[in-house]
């Protein structure tokens, strides 16, 4: 496995923070504007990266009338054709160079998922540090080898996949020479209900792939998200809307910035709390053995007076001898006169 993988200049690993990815998605709502608030909010939550999509309606789909291209089964989109709606979510491809710029700018990483080879060429010219290939895309190996020979970290989203298709894909990135794949726990609904989202599968995408996992998440919350990085996800991807009362086709699974803020907020939090699994006391911890108990003497003794549980307790502070000497010392006299108070010490026992 490769356990640290390069991506615009930043690391993502087993030991580094999680790679947070604000994805944009068509929540731009085709207004330039409004991509370019996406970006700046992006940057003021916390993300690492701003990713986009690269296709158009005929690169990703047919303007077909039939039933076959009409959309159903209870999603947000039933209804309309996938036509329709990919023209109203694609990102025009006369913008990617301006909102890469704007992000370099912010010290935001920006890259996209490229839907046919197309795509992949302009991100290529664009030089965009990575692809993302969409779980709906994850049987489609002539474009996943197509980007995979390119040598960019390749994201794979694994909404749709079964363990086959995840070990087919993986099997062609590795064949073109690229090791450097990132593997996205995921369920292409949206939203997704809690029940299915399934956190626990991360370790399992890790062990049984050998691979970088992570977590592309649709649910309504900020808690899964959170959550999978107790599990080992390395990458969060989280979509993000100026706001949902605005509309568009991916709102209703989006983070408005104060969410998106709060989820980035929250992963750090837990990143320095899940700390070590090595068992040591902290520096705070050491510090406070002083309060623990110990042994004292609670009433004035006379020399080669015996000890008894009348002149020795167990008490806080911890500045005698450990209480694990109790019924030792019970054996034992003074060596001398000894105020009651006094913490007890071998040098006062004989």
């Amino acid at each position: 496995m490769n356990h640290e993988i390069s991506l615009g200049g930043r690391t993502v690993g087993a030991d580094s923070p999680a790679f947070i990815v604000a994805e944009m998605s068509a929540n731009h709502l085709q207004d330039y504007d409004r991509a370019l608030r996406i970006l700046h909010a992006a940057r003021e939550a916390g993300a690492d990266a701003i990713k986009l999509q690269t296709f158009t309606a005929d690169t990703i789909t047919f303007d077909g009338d039939s039933e076959l291209f009409r959309i159903s089964g209870g999603t947000l989109w039933d209804g309309s054709t996938y036509y329709e709606l990919y023209q109203k979510a694609y990102t025009p491809w006369e913008w990617h160079p301006k909102l890469m710029e704007e992000a370099r700018k912010l010290d935001l990483i920006c890259f996209s998922s490229p839907f046919d080879f197309s795509a992949v060429d302009l991100m290529a010219d664009l030089d965009m540090p990575a692809f993302k290939i969409a779980s709906y895309e994850i049987n489609d190996l002539p474009l996943i080898r197509y980007a995979a020979r390119l040598h960019k970290p390749m994201i794979l989203s694994t909404g749709i996949a079964r363990l086959e298709e995840i070990e087919r894909a993986l099997e062609v990135c590795r064949k073109e020479g690229n090791e450097d794949v990132i593997l996205l726990k995921c369920v292409s609904g949206y939203p997704t209900p809690y029940e299915d989202v399934n956190l626990r599968v991360i370790p399992t995408l890790q062990s049984a792939f050998d691979c970088i996992t992570g977590l592309s998440d649709h649910t309504l919350s900020i808690a899964t998200a959170v959550g999978s990085v107790c599990l080992g996800a390395r990458m969060i991807e989280k979509h993000l809307t100026l706001s949902r009362a605005d509309g568009g086709p991916d709102c209703a699974f989006s983070l408005e910035p104060a969410e998106f803020k709060e989820m980035v907020d929250n992963i750090r939090i837990l990143e320095k709390a899940l700390g070590s699994p090595a068992y040591r006391l902290t520096q705070i911890q050491e510090s406070e053995r002083r309060d623990a108990r110990s042994l004292f003497v609670v009433a004035d003794m006379k020399a080669g007076e015996a000890f008894t549980p009348k002149n020795v307790r167990s008490i806080r502070p911890g500045t005698g001898l450990a209480p694990l000497h109790y019924e030792e010392i019970l054996t034992k006299k003074a060596a001398c006169a000894i105020r009651k108070g006094t913490p007890l010490s071998w040098n006062l026992v004989q």
